[in-house]
C-alpha cells in the first residue's frame, strides 16, 4: 500500500478523523460551514489515494481529485476552495490560497500529540515530515517527534489564527473552545 492511502486509512489524513478536525477548525475560524463546504472538507485530501509520496511530486497533486469531486457534487465555484488549500499546489499553479488552507492547517489544534505521532508514524508519513523539516532547518533530526509536533502544532496555530481572519471577522476566542488536546 502506497503512503498516501496509508495516510488516509490509518495515518494522518485518515477519512474519517481529519475531516472532523478540519471541521472542527473551520467552525472556529469561520462558523458553520454550508452543506458544500462540508462537502469540500471531506474530499479535500481524497486525493492522497495511490500517491508514493507526500511531498513529493505526485502527492503535491493530490488536490486534484478533491477539486475534481467538489466541482461535480458542488458547482465549479468549489473546484478553486480545495485546489487553495494546498499552499504549494496554489503557489505552483498561481491559485489564491483558499480558506480551506487555514481550517486545514489549524485542524493540528484538535489533534493529542500521542494519536497524530501514532498515525504519522503507522503510516510512514512521519519520516518524510521530520525529513523535510530538518532539511529546512525548522526542527533538527536529533530533535524528538513530540518536540517536532509541538513546534508544528505552535507554527500552524498561530499562522491559521492570523491568516484565517483575512477571510472575515469570525474568529473565536480559542481558550474558550479548544478541546483538551495539550501538548
Amino acid at each position: 500500500m502506497k503512503i498516501g492511502t496509508r495516510s488516509l486509512v490509518f495515518g494522518v489524513h485518515q477519512f474519517i478523523w481529519h475531516p472532523i478536525t478540519v471541521y472542527l477548525a473551520w467552525v472556529n475560524l469561520y462558523g458553520k460551514p454550508t452543506w458544500k463546504e462540508i462537502v469540500c472538507i471531506l474530499v479535500h485530501d481524497w486525493g492522497y489515494f495511490g500517491k508514493p509520496n507526500m511531498d513529493g511530486e505526485e502527492g503535491l497533486k493530490h488536490p486534484e481529485l478533491g477539486a475534481w469531486l467538489a466541482s461535480k457534487i458542488c458547482g465549479p465555484e468549489y473546484h478553486d476552495l480545495i485546489l487553495g488549500h494546498s499552499r504549494f499546489y496554489s503557489k505552483i499553479n498561481g491559485k489564491e490560497i483558499s480558506k480551506l488552507c487555514w481550517a486545514d492547517k489549524l485542524s493540528i489544534k484538535y489533534d493529542p500529540w500521542w494519536l497524530y505521532l501514532l498515525r504519522a508514524n503507522l503510516s510512514g508519513e512521519l519520516e518524510e515530515y521530520r525529513e523535510n523539516a530538518s532539511i529546512s532547518g525548522f526542527v533538527k533530526r536529533e530533535e524528538s517527534h513530540r518536540f517536532w509536533f509541538k513546534k508544528l502544532k505552535e507554527l500552524l496555530v498561530e499562522q491559521s489564527k492570523i491568516e484565517g481572519k483575512k477571510y472575515g471577522d469570525k474568529l473565536i476566542d480559542s481558550s474558550k473552545t479548544e478541546l483538551n488536546c495539550s501538548i
